[in-house]
């Protein structure tokens, strides 16, 4: 059981022996717990380009995507030989960070390295 279900059962649970409230209070709840959402995440896909280093590729992967260099690797094969690949999946600020770092990264090399997002 999570813990925003056993704290929900617990409030829930009070309120049926709350005599006062006990309406007011179970309506709460109900709502409370339908409108909590896991946030969406968005996909950061890196794409191929004729210019940018195999090397630096995989240094941005263990860097800014904590990718190990076996998994940095597989992925960069991938973004040369299909023309991209998704580098992880995470919150929008998290998502956004990571491209605006990786797009810094890459310019303060003089490389074209680009990302895109895209909405799971």
């Amino acid at each position: 059981m999570s813990v925003f279900s056993s704290l929900y059962t617990h409030i829930c649970f009070c309120a049926v022996f709350n005599d006062a409230d006990s309406q007011t209070l179970e309506e709460t709840n109900i709502l409370t717990s339908a409108q909590i959402q896991k946030p969406p995440l968005y996909k950061i896909i890196m794409l191929n380009d004729d210019y940018t280093p195999m090397d630096f590729v995989v240094y941005v992967l263990e860097t800014i995507f904590q990718k190990n260099n076996e998994e940095a690797t597989k992925i960069m094969f991938q973004i040369h030989n299909t023309g991209f690949s998704v580098c992880g999946a995470f919150t929008y600020e998290i998502a956004e960070t990571k491209k605006k770092e990786t797009i810094e990264l890459a310019t303060k090399y003089q490389y074209p390295l680009q990302c895109i997002l895209e909405k799971e």
